[in-house]
């Protein structure tokens, strides 16, 4: 089931919380609406699930709109950020709870619930109440709840934004792989980042109600197409400075006390230039080939910081006075980390420096 939403807006009194978004989600997607609290994204979501009513727009599934359509004829299965289980029922019957409101005779309920739970892997469960779970299976017992009714597309709002670290991964990835399964359309919320990368077909990066970006995980973190995605998504050092020189689609930038080489095809010398480069696009000079050192631009700068974590180390780096930057490096065994006060040389890809 395919969702088309077009020029959608939402308003609380003078504040558009939504602003004219037109997306599509294709059948069987996973799909992301992401972005900062206040950006839109549960106002969004809500719309199409009908518990928000559009001052304009149109909402689609497949061919049919639904926008004019009640919440409970609309084929949806929702699951809230905060579980939204029953205390006084027991897990059999939270899950049950939406069959019996649709009026599923009796005899065809035990086979759903039991499918349900195993599904979410809840079997042997039935019998016990909210009081008696954790934070995970609390959240197992939501999906399945949303699961049980066989809907046609599943909305599910900051679903793991209550849970620890460590259960939060290991959830995502459980509803990553239940949703391939059964291929269901789904429409996610969250303002995580590295979980919206992991678990996505297609990412909407929104901000002040409007969608900034459309994209695959991948175009969205390596080709953001303006300042506040490539600041949203992950870490991104952003510098400013004058181009000087162009050759060959080659530029230098002047960027306070120091020059860094860009790629400079649509740029003209003494235009202002913001752009920005990721961490993990700095390779200290140990660490890179010959063949990539004869093509790559370099950078000398001061540790200040050095952060070990094991599988990467984080650098932070001042270039000059008033200008540092981060640095990230994979797999440094303890005697090559570099330590404080060190001076160390950065080779640098210029085709990975993103204007913006």
């Amino acid at each position: 089931m395919s969702i088309r939403i077009v020029n959608v807006t939402k308003k609380f009194g003078d504040l558009e919380a939504v602003k004219d978004v037109t997306l599509e989600v294709k059948t069987g997607e996973f799909f992301t609406l992401l972005g900062p609290s206040g950006c839109g994204k549960t106002t969004l979501l809500r719309s199409i699930a009908g518990f928000n009513q559009p001052e304009k727009g149109e909402i689609y599934f497949h061919a049919q709109r639904v926008d004019k359509i009640a919440t409970h004829k609309r084929g949806i299965g929702m699951v809230f950020q905060n579980y939204a289980v029953f205390p006084h029922l027991d897990v059999r019957n939270n899950v049950a709870y939406g069959l019996r409101a649709r009026k599923i005779p009796a005899d065809e309920i035990q086979p759903k619930v039991s499918r349900a739970l195993q599904m979410v892997r809840l079997a042997g469960m039935e019998d016990r109440f909210p009081n008696q779970l954790s934070g995970g299976q609390l959240q197992r017992v939501a999906i399945a709840r949303a699961l049980v009714i066989e809907p046609q597309v599943l909305l599910m709002d900051e679903p793991l934004s209550n849970l620890d670290a460590k259960l939060r991964v290991e959830m995502r990835g459980e509803i990553r792989d239940l949703q391939q399964n059964m291929k269901i359309t789904t429409l996610y919320v969250t303002h995580d980042q590295e979980e919206a990368l992991s678990i996505s077909d297609s990412i909407a990066v929104m901000n002040h109600g409007v969608v900034e970006q459309v994209g695959k995980p991948w175009e969205i973190y390596n080709t953001p197409i303006n300042r506040f995605v490539a600041g949203f998504i992950g870490t991104t050092n952003f510098f400013e400075g004058t181009l000087i020189s162009e050759q060959g689609g080659q530029g230098i930038v002047q960027v306070a006390e120091i020059k860094m080489k860009v790629s400079a095809h649509s740029l003209r010398v003494g235009e202002k230039v913001s752009f920005a480069i990721r961490p993990e696009a700095f390779k200290v000079v140990q660490e890179v080939s010959e063949a990539e050192r004869s093509c790559f631009a370099s950078l000398r700068g001061r540790v200040n910081k050095v952060e070990y974590l094991g599988f990467m180390t984080k650098y932070d780096l001042e270039l000059c006075r008033g200008l540092s930057i981060k640095v990230v490096s994979y797999d440094v065994l303890p005697q090559h980390l570099r330590k404080t006060g060190e001076t160390i040389e950065l080779c640098y890809d210029p085709q990975r420096i993103l204007i913006c």
